[in-house]
């Protein structure tokens, strides 16, 4: 164990940028790739043609023997990473008669109707995805009629954002930008009556307002899908030439990798760095320099794109991050790590930013309060358990009125929690499952995380969560020691690694960590660089990533608890 110690603590170390600080690297993306691709060829073929004959070559190669494709190389086929690269193919080159035979199968055949109905019954009334989805096909040629596409409601993007919880939007508190581009072209193709002309005359404005939202260098939170779809959009519904569409192609042409690919996301590196500080504790190096990273990344201005007060963290350094709860309180717990529990306004405004999000349920959502229609915009288990933690380690140190807040912040978060625990233990995730699971879910993980948090708190509300989400956790251990995402999932070295993390906590006895340990060894018996590759990260609308640090922060922290507790 001590070996495997050393094996990932040196890798971690070894992968550190040139500040001194961890981007890691996602996993290259089929879905954003083939956004991308049919992006820059809709907004210039020609002067793209490069960018797009490598984004092509690379989704050839990346297809699988079925003609269809996963989110990453290490997900399983699926309907819109396989639809969407058909798409982007059918636009700017020639599918495999193996990738059409596949959606044929998928949606019953290859009629408009069939298309469009398999999409929107697979997302169900978030929009956020099947729209953008839809919008492409039918702007690449795959199908025909525009008129069951359905039209987002683009005109409310004008009021104001504090309003935006009221209305019930069909799509999520991020992607406003979809909302009003893929709106717009939808529009553009429909019938010209009366609405039409209502929704003519409100275009400027909308288009004002995502000029608003765009980041300087163009990326729409980072991410080739958004910034992709919302670029095609604006191409074909006449605006190839506005600054806004210029500017997400200049996006994409940056991010593109050698290889032709783009990721989900263009990195994760200000959570990353929160992770690996976490996972190095009192063997992080240059932790001065690495707090001021941290500490100016912070958010010192009402964010333009959720309204957010200062204060909060995004889970990037670069200009598209948003704010959003599991990352401030990730970063405030790096910087506790890093400044010795030494109080600064950073972590005051991150204290505050925290408490303003909170719902009116009690628990946490991700990045805009009130936002609970729609799946990635409620409140969630694990990021509200990151909030306590955060609140946890610095409370004693708060000035007494921000303390009392943050006492009766917390006291609503545990009751939130209890609330919502299922009846067999269980608090399910909202950013992290198991692509093996029946329902892809991973309960398990989500537990882990929220008994992590949990352990030691002196509430006995908390202590009976912690009591029956134990339970449910020692009823899912598989017989190799190893956990997946829910009972009789193969076991996951990611997952393994959190309820370990969770069970040393909480000083749980009888085997399972030991065990735990073992499997975690034995899945890096062949080193890190040939250990598992575990897509659990979920993009909005259930996408799929991995990052390859993922496989070293939990793991190595896992260990180091083991080998502390074992000593005891």
């Amino acid at each position: 164990m001590t070996d495997t110690i050393k094996l990932l603590e040196n890798y971690l170390l070894s992968n550190r940028n040139e500040e001194g600080v961890w981007d890691g690297e996602l996993s290259s993306s089929a879905i954003s790739t083939s956004v991308a691709c049919f992006a820059l060829h809709s907004i210039d073929k020609e002067r793209y043609a490069q960018q797009i004959k490598n984004g092509v070559a690379w989704l050839h190669n990346d297809m699988k023997n079925d003609g269809s494709w996963g989110d990453s190389r290490e997900s399983p086929s699926n309907m819109t990473a396989t639809l969407l690269s058909y798409a982007a193919l059918f636009a700017c080159d020639k599918p495999s008669e193996a990738t059409r035979n596949y959606l044929i199968k998928k949606f019953g055949g290859s009629e408009d109707d069939k298309v469009i109905k398999g999409v929107l019954d697979y997302y169900g009334t978030d929009l956020t995805f099947s729209a953008p989805i839809l919008v492409m096909c039918a702007a690449a040629g795959v199908i025909k009629s525009w008129s069951k596409v359905p039209q987002l409601p683009f005109g409310l993007a004008r009021l104001p954002q504090s309003m935006f919880r009221f209305l019930r939007l069909p799509v999520v508190s991020y992607a406003i930008p979809a909302l009003i581009a893929v709106g717009i072209l939808r529009h553009r193709k429909g019938k010209k009556g009366l609405l039409y002309r209502s929704r003519e005359r409100s275009i400027p404005s909308c288009l004002r307002v995502l000029a608003k939202l765009q980041p300087s260098h163009g990326g729409f939170l980072e991410a080739a899908p958004l910034t992709g779809f919302t670029a095609m959009c604006l191409a074909h519904a006449g605006f190839v030439d506005l600054e806004a569409t210029q500017k997400s192609a200049s996006f994409l042409v940056s991010t593109v990798r050698e290889d032709g690919s783009w990721p989900i996301d263009t990195d994760l590196a200000q959570w990353n760095t929160s992770l690996a500080v976490n996972a190095l504790g009192e063997n992080t190096p240059d932790k001065e320099k690495i707090s001021s990273i941290i500490k100016k990344r912070q958010f010192k201005e009402k964010h333009p794109f959720t309204g957010a007060i200062p204060g909060g963290w995004g889970w990037t350094g670069l200009p598209g991050a948003v704010p959003d709860a599991d990352d401030t309180s990730a970063a405030l717990v790096a910087l506790h790590h890093l400044d010795g529990g030494l109080l600064s306004d950073e972590i005051i405004n991150g204290i505050n930013w925290l408490l303003e999000l909170q719902n009116s349920d009690g628990g946490i959502p991700t990045f805009a309060k009130g936002w609970g229609k729609l799946p990635f915009d409620r409140s969630s288990p694990d990021i509200s358990a990151h909030t306590l933690r955060a609140f946890a380690i610095w409370k004693n140190k708060l000035p007494e009125e921000l303390r009392k807040r943050v006492a009766k912040s917390s006291a609503r978060i545990i009751e939130w929690l209890a609330g919502i625990q299922a009846d067999n233990g269980s608090l399910t995730p909202l950013w992290f499952g198991d692509q093996e699971a029946e329902d892809e879910s991973s309960p398990v993980y989500g537990t882990a995380v929220a008994l992590e948090h949990l352990a030691g708190y002196d509430d006995e509300t908390a202590r009976k969560i912690v009591a029956k989400g134990i339970g449910f956790l020692k009823n899912s251990v598989n017989e190799d020691g190893g956990w997946g995402g829910n009972i009789g999932v193969a076991s996951k070295l990611i997952v393994t690694s959190r309820v370990v993390i969770a069970l040393v906590n909480n000083k749980i006895t009888g085997g399972l960590i030991e065990r735990g340990g073992e499997f975690i060894v034995n899945s890096l018996k062949n080193g890190v660089e040939n250990g598992p590759v575990e897509p659990i990260g979920l993009y909005f609308a259930r996408l799929w990533y991995s990052e390859k640090l993922y496989g070293v922060y939990f793991p190595l922290l896992a260990l180091k608890k083991i080998e502390r507790f074992c000593r005891k």
